[in-house]
């Protein structure tokens, strides 16, 4: 009597949007700088990100952080060694210092990104570029059969953007108005079909292990994108080291 073959249930991938689908390092500079300069006009920021923006876009979760964090290079006196070090703490510790809130900064920064887009689109998009071969895999995965969406905590609607001018067009975008990244992963499980997810930020993926309902969630931490140092180093039990060439691959393939 043959054997019957049982095909496993076609993931729903789940893809954080900065950092593994595009490098916009460019333009979080571009307008975290103008965000910081509507609200403290006098600072003086340079054009070109400084070193230190670079070094600490791995700890930078959402967008209202790199508004601060640029305000703060342009303190003489910031320490940089502490603040990547203790870089919660001095979060809570530079709000304070400029008196500012999350949501003002937030929208101060959504405030620019929105007027970059009615003044000039093209040089808005011009400031991103997709990792090489993205967008290109993304656009095999819909001859795959295979469902895929972005959860971001960038803007819906920017990301949503970007993508269209690539011809791309996922299930959803989940931007920052949706909640915290666990919290939607959850929603999504109800669909009862497995979720691989795929970020570029190890803490991200740590606090998705972290949460009992989301244990059945495949997680990847991807080779390219904004990672510290020794993020890839070590991983826990759970969370998967995605490269380019398996992320080219069928599903089959990857880890």
């Amino acid at each position: 009597m043959p054997v019957a073959v049982v095909t496993p249930p076609v993931p729903l991938l789940v893809f954080d949007f900065d950092g593994v689908l595009v490098d916009g390092m460019v333009e979080y500079w571009w307008s975290a700088r103008r965000a910081v300069l509507s609200l403290r006009p006098g600072l003086d920021l340079p054009e070109q990100a400084p070193a230190g923006f670079a070094r600490l876009r791995p700890l930078i979760h959402k967008g209202w952080e790199m508004v601060l964090i640029a305000a703060e290079l342009a303190r003489a006196d910031l320490d940089l060694t502490a603040l990547l070090h203790g870089y919660q703490q001095a979060l809570a510790q530079a709000l304070a210092r400029w008196g500012w809130q999350p949501d003002q900064l937030q929208e101060a920064l959504e405030q620019q990104r929105h007027r970059a887009i009615a003044a000039d689109p093209e040089r808005w998009l011009g400031l991103h570029r997709f990792y090489p071969g993205v967008a290109e895999r993304l656009g095999r995965l819909a001859h795959e059969g295979v469902p895929w969406l972005v959860l971001t905590t960038k803007g819906g609607g920017f990301a949503a953007q970007l993508l269209a001018a690539q011809g791309l067009q996922p299930l959803a975008v989940y931007g920052h108005e949706q909640g915290p990244k666990p919290v939607v992963l959850e929603r999504l499980l109800k669909r009862g079909q497995p979720l691989w997810f795929v970020e570029d930020r190890r803490p991200t993926l740590e606090a998705v292990r972290a949460v009992p309902a989301l244990e059945a969630v495949r997680c990847y931490l991807v080779s390219w994108g904004y990672l510290g140092p020794r993020d890839g180093e070590n991983l826990p039990p759970g969370i998967r080291w995605l490269e380019p060439e398996a992320f080219a691959a069928p599903l089959a393939a990857w880890p």
